[in-house]
């Protein structure tokens, strides 16, 4: 038999069968026999698999704009359309987007989340409409670059007071004149038009800030009945339930909120 030294290597053997038949030839059979290299080297080892590429991570079809991380997201108006009541042209209608506010400073929504679709992108962004606190879908392309802001306005009518977060801290607190009971100052979520100033009547005090809030009883009045948030000419009966549904501040305490409180800032009347 062959040793280890011979391993690797094939042997042919052959075989003659003699038949006890007389007439009959004789059988042959060949044979070959290979040796298993046991004593050979090791075969090479095999490479690893090639890494299989990541996949790549899909955008999500929702994203949130407006809340986490005390961060808000709004942006101007750059043409007129309508906001849908779902990311869907075909959707019923659920308010109109103006370029301009009455006023006429450039109209802007606070942006609360976004979609995805095969169609594009839709914003849903809060509208300045009656019913109060009511949203709408618009396309992307019609709204300018984000702006950010981190503050937040909260009016808080049980305790007539007004208080400014700054990424969630407190940086202004005053007391408030608010709707007397007959109008009312509207309560839900809103977000701060635009800031206006150099008015002739002094019963608006020096600066005022227009928000997205309506009056629902005053309908009549100009524009519809906006609340605004302004200075007074009568700072001796705040705080208290004396204005037809805006939010009166005495006139040193709405200078100090100009200085702190952008646009764009969301208002929570509660």
């Amino acid at each position: 038999m062959p040793g280890a030294p011979d391993a690797g290597r094939s042997y042919s053997m052959i075989f003659t069968a003699q038949p006890s038949i007389p007439g009959t030839a004789a059988a042959t059979r060949h044979i070959t026999i290979s040796v298993a290299g046991a004593g050979g080297p090791p075969p090479p080892p095999q490479p690893p698999p090639p890494p299989k590429p990541k996949p790549k991570p899909k955008k999500k079809d929702r994203f949130v704009l407006s809340g986490p991380d005390n961060l808000y997201r709004y942006a101007f108006v750059l043409r007129r359309g309508i906001a849908r009541s779902a990311p869907r042209l075909d959707a019923r209608p659920a308010g109109r987007l103006d370029r301009f506010t009455l006023e006429g400073t450039t109209n802007l929504v606070l942006a609360l989340e976004g979609r995805r679709t095969r169609r594009g992108v839709w914003i849903r962004v809060r509208l300045a409409t009656l019913p109060n606190g009511r949203a709408g879908w618009v396309k992307r392309k019609v709204l300018s670059d984000w702006k950010e802001v981190r503050t937040r306005l909260v009016v808080d009518q049980r305790s007539l007071s007004a208080t400014l977060y700054r990424r969630g801290k407190v940086v202004f607190r005053a007391p408030i004149g608010i709707g007397a009971s007959r109008w009312p100052t509207p309560r839900g979520e809103f977000y701060i038009r635009n800031q206006l100033y150099g008015f002739g009547n002094p019963v608006y005090g020096p600066i005022a800030f227009g928000t997205s809030a309506r009056s629902a009883v005053l309908t009549d009045w100009p524009g519809g009945g906006y609340i605004g948030i302004h200075g007074t000419n009568q700072p001796g009966i705040l705080p208290g339930r004396v204005s037809h549904g805006c939010i009166r501040l005495r006139n040193g305490d709405i200078l100090r909120l100009a200085r702190l409180m952008p646009v764009g800032t969301p208002l929570t009347i509660q």
